[in-house]
């Protein structure tokens, strides 16, 4: 899955601070390759961050067969991470969201 995300005033797209957050939230090994941050962790078989402009991208692809509890863990873990990462929650990133699509619509 392929998402952007808009950063909040004061939450800067510099990628050794979005690095920074993905080490807080998720204990495995982060690489880096050509301006991307590559990982792998719990249900998520593989997550690749980078910047475009001012842009967060994030691509993810999940595991097949990760049990409920692995999921709900590597969910929670993933969440926090666009938070600290872009400034805003849940709620905020699905309203932008909403806006970003009903702008296509047009």
């Amino acid at each position: 899955m392929f998402m952007d995300y808009s950063f909040k005033r004061g939450f800067k797209p510099d990628l050794e601070r979005i690095q920074k957050v993905l080490e807080e939230e998720f204990p495995a090994e982060i690489k880096q390759e050509e301006g991307k941050l590559l990982l792998s962790y719990g249900a998520l078989k593989s997550i690749c961050v980078s910047i475009n402009g001012k842009k967060l991208t994030v691509t993810t692809e999940s595991l097949i067969g990760a049990d409920d509890v692995v999921a709900m863990g590597t969910n929670k873990r993933f969440r926090n991470f666009l938070e600290k990462a872009t400034g805003y929650n849940a709620k905020q990133r699905l309203q932008m969201a909403k806006k970003e699509l009903a702008k296509g619509a047009d």
